[in-house]
């Protein structure tokens, strides 16, 4: 389905916001100059910051794209700044009418800065299936075109999809708008300053987002896909930032698997919570069961279509951490771009190295062939997986009542990360992100009536912890192996677990002994809520684990929805 252009979307003009206006005007200022991906990537190898490797990009994407057949990947070094910053965001429509005034004077100022440099822009298709496709345009400066190169390779080059595009169907909404300013000036306390100023401006109800004084890429892309997932909700899906993939079971050797047929099980978490391991991982450790199929639809951003039980992905592309992936590493065959890396001599060329050698979130667009084999559109997920850091949970419990499970994942609790520009000490606080989604910017109660609805068509829900459980301390925990997580995932989707009532947590169930130790020796001792070291001490952090997911919804914009939060509420009540 297709975007509207602005002219097509309002009945009235007088409905358009003077953001999007502002927007709009420059976007059609014949001065901006229109770039392909191959014109982009020409520009971005003269960037300063930019270094040209010898790595290839991936030949099938360059011929696709119709970059030169010898095009190699840009490795684009920042300075200081290596993460999003949340604290540059002001939403446009939370502000009350003399900062909306302050905003839109502003914003002018930044564009009128912004004409007296070379401007380009791009257009990009955002959405892989046909009947979930948006069109955004990006506009910058010149001095900003590896971020534009970059953006293209993230979402789908229009020209690449214009014949797809037109096909589909009309949405009932605007095309998105991203500008972008790296050399805003304004000395004003109102804006995150960092040396200099940034705003990161969000107009979610008119598709416009405006990066002003940031450079970095991951503001683009979590940006353009900020308004994506909102538009996803203001038709009625749900917005996922997790990853999900599809089993089928049909082609196992084994017959008795057969009657399982196909099932989607889908992860949401914070980076380093698990959600791209459990996502990509080839077998699950080995565990699945010989010759079954898989196909990943992604392992970051997509949507739930609830009115025709489907998941839809948004990105032809995979955003990653690289802080593991060392010089030979198979990985990097399937590289596009890069963020942030050592660039070493190796036998007379330069070549980029993960590991976090030069900055931490080192990270590389590579194309979703490294997946395997993957799709546009997969089934309605057979289950969805919390993915937690807090330490008073079992390795993975089943949440057998609706509200308990959608509680769970409206106060999820988990830890930030490198990905995020913040403090060392705040990368050691348990914070609350509802379902596991930094980049919500419409009410909570919108996600909770969402994730409502896709457990009344018939998905089950779980937690998985993937900090470590309480042992004796909240810093003494039993470990959980990956391996252990993997196995779990096999079993949920393989129906090979029993479960008994996790009496401490009513609603909530944990695997019972005989179905876990079978595939996991010494599971159900190690692992059993009552065996806790210094008991009294775990229940009265348990408590107050819970106490505090109350507090959360409690101050959330659940109050708008006081029939709803108080089901909610009653299920977070610890019995012990």
């Amino acid at each position: 389905m297709a975007s509207k252009s602005s002219s097509e979307y309002y009945s009235s003009l007088k409905e358009m916001s003077p953001i999007r206006a502002i927007a709009v005007t420059l976007m059609n200022d014949p001065k901006v100059r229109k770039l392909t991906v191959a014109e982009a990537y020409e520009m971005a190898k003269k960037q300063p910051g930019v270094i040209e490797t010898d790595m290839p990009v991936y030949p099938k994407f360059a011929q696709m794209h119709n970059l030169p057949a010898d095009a190699k990947v840009l490795n684009d070094c920042h300075g200081n700044i290596i993460g999003r910053t949340a604290k540059a965001r002001r939403f446009y429509h939370r502000l009350d009418a003399e900062k909306k005034n302050k905003v839109e004077g502003d914003f002018r100022e930044a564009v009128w800065q912004m004409q007296h440099y070379p401007l380009i822009k791009a257009e990009a298709v955002l959405g892989m299936d046909k009947d979930l496709m948006i069109k955004a345009t990006f506009i910058t400066t010149e001095t900003d075109v590896v971020n534009l190169y970059n953006w293209l390779l993230n979402f789908s080059p229009y020209e690449s999809m214009q014949k797809e595009y037109e096909a589909s169907s009309v949405l009932p909404i605007q095309d998105i708008i991203l500008i972008a300013f790296n050399e805003w000036t304004c000395n004003d306390s109102f804006y995150n300053n960092v040396g200099a100023p940034q705003l990161a401006l969000v107009d979610e109800k008119h598709n416009v987002i405006v990066n002003l004084g940031m450079r970095y890429f991951g503001e683009r892309k979590k940006g353009t896909l900020t308004l994506a997932w909102t538009s996803g909700i203001r038709i009625g899906m749900a917005a996922c930032h997790g990853g999900i993939k599809e089993i089928d079971f049909g082609t196992c050797k084994d017959s008795y698997y057969h009657k399982l047929g196909k099932r989607s099980i889908a992860f949401f978490g914070l980076s380093g919570t698990g959600k791209s391991s459990h996502t990509n991982n080839h077998d699950n450790a080995a565990t699945l069961p010989e010759g079954f199929s898989k196909v990943v639809l992604h392992d970051d951003a997509f949507q739930i279509d609830l009115e025709n039980k489907v998941c839809r992905c948004w990105e032809p592309t995979l955003f990653d951490k690289t802080d593991s992936r060392d010089i030979d590493h198979p990985d990097w065959k399937y590289c596009l771009a890069l963020m942030n890396h050592a660039v070493l001599t190796l036998d007379g060329k330069r070549w980029p190295v993960g590991l976090d050698l030069r900055n931490s979130n080192g990270r590389a667009l590579l194309d979703r062939d490294l997946l395997g084999s993957h799709v546009n559109k997969c089934a309605f997920p057979k289950a969805l997986v919390w993915l937690m850091k807090d330490t008073v949970l079992p390795p993975v419990i089943k949440l057998t009542n609706k509200y308990l499970a959608i509680a769970m994942g409206a106060a999820l609790m988990t830890m930030r990360n490198r990905a995020e520009n913040v403090t060392e000490e705040d990368l050691k606080k348990l914070v609350f992100e509802p379902f596991a989604n930094p980049f919500r910017v419409y009410e909570l109660h919108k996600d909770v009536d969402a994730f409502l609805s896709v457990a009344d068509n018939g998905a089950d829900f779980y937690c998985f912890n993937s900090r470590g459980y309480w042992k004796e301390a909240d810093d003494k925990l039993e470990a959980i192996p990956l391996k252990t997580s993997l196995t779990l995932q096999t079993a949920i989707l393989t129906d090979a677990l029993q479960w008994e009532p996790w009496d401490m947590l009513p609603g909530a169930m944990i695997p019972t002994k005989e179905s876990v130790d079978k595939l996991i020796p010494g599971y159900y001792d190690k692992y059993l809520p009552q065996n806790r070291g210094n008991m009294d001490n775990y229940i009265h952090l348990l408590k107050d684990r819970f106490a505090q997911r109350i507090e959360f919804l409690k101050g959330s914009d659940m109050q708008e929805k006081p029939e709803v939060l108080e089901e909610l509420l009653k299920t977070l009540t610890i019995k012990a």
